[in-house]
């Protein structure tokens, strides 16, 4: 059986990018190997443990990447060549949808998904925590700050609409 009679039965409507999901799964476990191998050559120790509040601000950063990275508008030129602009949506984001066949509408499924893309960054940001704690806490603190902006502006805007309803 081939990969496309494969997708074919998994979804009739669709036809699921089987092939390129494949092609970035081992792209994903290609490079946390890859990292994995020269932290351990560069003899990088990792932590006993990681404190509750570093899963916390790493959680919280890993969600702002993911949606800058799959719905902001000014990320869209990472998008363009996978997706194609469906409609604006609220707070300065869009809906996109991924186009094309093969590994283009996997990389297309990946980039307009903030859920499927977290995964992605948060390898890179436990990576980047494994090497270096403190800088990752740095940017994950602006990451996390970026998205308590978020929702004050949301509450913000909430506020003034019930003020003026």
């Amino acid at each position: 059986m081939t990969i496309d009679a494969v997708a074919r039965d998994y979804d009739e409507q669709r036809n699921a990018p089987l092939g390129g999901y494949a092609a970035l799964a081992a792209a994903f476990v290609a490079t946390a190997g890859a990292f994995t191998a020269a932290a351990r050559r560069r003899g990088t120790v990792l932590p006993d443990r990681v404190p509750p509040w570093d899963v916390l601000l790493l959680g919280a950063a890993s969600y702002k990447t993911a949606r800058l990275f799959t719905k902001d508008k000014i990320t869209g030129f990472v998008r363009a060549p996978f997706t194609r602009r469906k409609e604006d949506t609220t707070a300065g984001e869009v809906m996109d949808e991924p186009r094309g066949s093969g590994l283009r509408l996997a990389v297309g499924d990946l980039l307009s998904c903030p859920f499927c893309f977290s995964a992605w960054s948060t390898g890179a940001l436990v990576g980047w925590y494994a090497v270096s704690p403190r800088s990752a806490r740095l940017a994950g603190a602006g990451f996390a700050a970026m998205t308590l902006a978020d929702w004050l502006q949301y509450a913000w805007t909430w506020t003034q609409q019930a003020a003026e309803d």
